[in-house]
């Protein structure tokens, strides 16, 4: 498959990059800076600059005429203010949502947040980023053109990933190491089943393929 990842230098997209080009796919990872691009060639990967705060949908589009599946895990980060909020987690995921739209790719893959909702209430930027968020991933859902899947992880840890997860609807609220996070995301990409699920992740017992093929058949 041909693959494009929106925040391709991200921390989870650096892991699942790796993993999708271990599998023999054509890995494409959009980046905001050129110097970021040496990071993703060494995980397999090749990089497009492109900022997802300033593109056109045609511009994105253009980047993703050809691929099998686009996935967004583009995020505006922990350093960042409220503004970035609109305009990364819920403006670039609107804006690559509707390139795939555009340019006839189906299978959509969001890399979301546990407790994100469009009504959450509170002006902290944590609030701020749940709410752009949970209003992101309502917009997806609402698009009959895209086969979406969206992955709502828990808290996120770097520590070695074990294989095993707790993949569900609802899960409650736990930690998930990034390396499990990509490992789902590499599987879910794999299961077109899973297609119109919005799924919790944390640390669990099952192995990723068994917790994905689970989720595949509700």
């Amino acid at each position: 498959m041909r693959i494009v990842i929106a925040g391709g230098h991200g921390q989870i997209a650096l892991r699942l990059e790796r993993l999708l080009a271990a599998r023999g796919n054509e890995v494409a990872g959009i980046i905001r800076k050129a110097e970021q691009g040496d990071d993703l060639r060494e995980a397999g990967a090749e990089p497009v600059v492109l900022d997802l705060e300033s593109a056109s949908v045609e511009e994105v589009a253009a980047q993703l005429r050809g691929a099998d599946a686009a996935v967004f895990a583009a995020g505006a980060g922990p350093g960042s203010g409220t503004s970035r909020k609109d305009t990364v987690d819920k403006g670039a995921a609107v804006l690559f949502a509707d390139a795939a739209v555009q340019a006839g790719v189906r299978r959509f893959v969001v890399v979301s947040s546990m407790g994100a909702n469009p009504a959450h209430k509170g002006d902290e930027i944590f609030d701020v980023y749940l709410r752009a968020k949970g209003e992101a991933d309502e917009y997806v859902r609402g698009l009959d053109a895209l086969d979406w899947t969206i992955l709502r992880p828990g808290a996120l840890t770097n520590d070695a990933g074990t294989g095993l997860v707790r993949l569900e609807a609802h899960t409650g609220r736990g930690p998930i190491p990034r390396d499990d996070v990509a490992a789902v995301l590499a599987e879910l990409l794999d299961t077109p089943a899973t297609a119109g699920l919005t799924l919790e992740l944390i640390s669990g017992s099952a192995p990723v393929p068994v917790a994905v093929k689970s989720v595949a058949g509700n």
